[in-house]
């Protein structure tokens, strides 16, 4: 089932120097449940693409439609998780997953014990009273995804989640957030400039072209042996041909 739908997205910014154009009728479908993985070019719009995709950005042109709707008119459906963790140094890690739903008064027994199985479902129950300084970088991340599935969206935008972690952290990481929502049973959609990344925890990589961009392939990914962890998927013989398919569709054309 299509739980999102990208339609003829274009995007144009206007500065002094004139008009450039971004996208250029971006088309594809998220089915529920799925994992998706957006890759491109450095600067061919992938966060751009992303922000419109939650309802953060106003394209020029197309539409984005959830269950069939505008997507801003499900803005509460929708978890979005940056690059940096943003916590705030200040407060607790219980004090940081319970923000969003203090802001939105959301804030219960039931919701607080959600949050208290999250913590324990994932190994940070006992840091609940330390602050971000006390964390390394990679439970840091997981904080931050626990804090955006706290208000239980539906589904999830990831704008590059691992970059400004170390490659062993990231490795590690990888595992614990893809565990997380499939375990959680939510929809992600997550954009990276890491090709070995994409094929370790997606289901679908869509491949945009350089600027203007549009989607230049949609290659589905599937390894036979389904129980895989990321990182195992690393030594699995189909990731080599996926990466190397990647690679092609990244480079042709586009030097």
């Amino acid at each position: 089932m299509s739980l999102l739908e990208i339609s003829n997205i274009s995007m144009n910014y206007h500065s002094i120097k004139g008009e450039t154009q971004a996208l250029n009728n971006v088309n594809f479908q998220v089915d529920d449940g799925k994992f998706i993985s957006i890759l491109g070019p450095s600067g061919c719009g992938k966060s751009t693409l992303l922000n419109i995709m939650s309802g953060l950005l106003e394209p020029s042109n197309g539409s984005v439609l959830y269950k069939g709707e505008d997507v801003k008119k499900n803005l509460d459906k929708i978890g979005y998780m940056f690059q940096k963790d943003h916590l705030f140094k200040w407060n607790t890690v219980w004090e940081n997953v319970i923000l969003g739903l203090k802001i939105k008064k959301q804030l219960n027994s039931e919701s607080k014990e959600r949050v208290s199985g999250l913590l324990d479902a994932y190994g940070l129950t006992r840091f609940k009273n330390h602050h971000p300084s006390e964390l390394s970088g990679g439970m840091r991340q997981r904080v931050a995804l626990i804090r955006t599935l706290a208000l239980n969206p539906e589904i999830l935008f990831l704008d590059e989640p691992f970059s400004a972690l170390d490659y062993q952290s990231r490795l590690l990481v990888c595992d614990d957030v893809y565990k997380i929502i499939k375990t959680e049973k939510k929809t992600a959609i997550m954009v990276t400039h890491d090709i070995a990344e994409a094929i370790s925890l997606s289901e679908k990589v869509i491949v945009l072209s350089k600027r203007p961009s549009s989607v230049k392939a949609e290659i589905p990914i599937h390894f036979s042996d389904e129980e895989l962890t990321p990182f195992q998927k690393r030594r699995a013989p189909e990731f080599s041909e996926y990466f190397n398919m990647l690679w092609k569709e990244l480079n042709d054309g586009n030097g």
